[in-house]
């Protein structure tokens, strides 16, 4: 496990399990949300083989997270806006990675 993806991870009033796996069915994701499941997973590699870095693995944890985030408030129309999510998934681990608390 990559240490800075948590293997459970709470989305107001839900608790979300996440896995990193070898790779999911679908061939173009990166990552899924379970919404029923309460459950994001993680591919380690694509369908090809091709090993994801561990920058990649963690960008993708952002993704699925924002995508967690919008449907428990409701935001189904920004939840299907790809575009969106991957930006605010960006500005959202960019934000928390340079976080100081000293």
């Amino acid at each position: 496990m990559i240490k800075e993806i948590p293997k459970k991870i709470k989305v107001g009033d839900n608790w979300y399990s996440v896995e990193i796996v070898e790779a999911l069915e679908d061939k173009y994701a990166m990552g899924s949300v379970e919404f029923t499941k309460r459950a994001i997973q993680l591919n380690s590699r694509s369908q090809s083989g091709k090993r994801y870095t561990p920058t990649e693995v963690k960008e993708t944890f952002w993704h699925e997270l924002v995508h967690a985030i919008l449907v428990d408030m409701g935001e189904y129309r920004l939840n299907n806006k790809e575009q969106f999510v991957e930006q605010f998934a960006i500005r959202l681990s960019r934000a928390v990675k340079s976080a100081r608390f000293k």
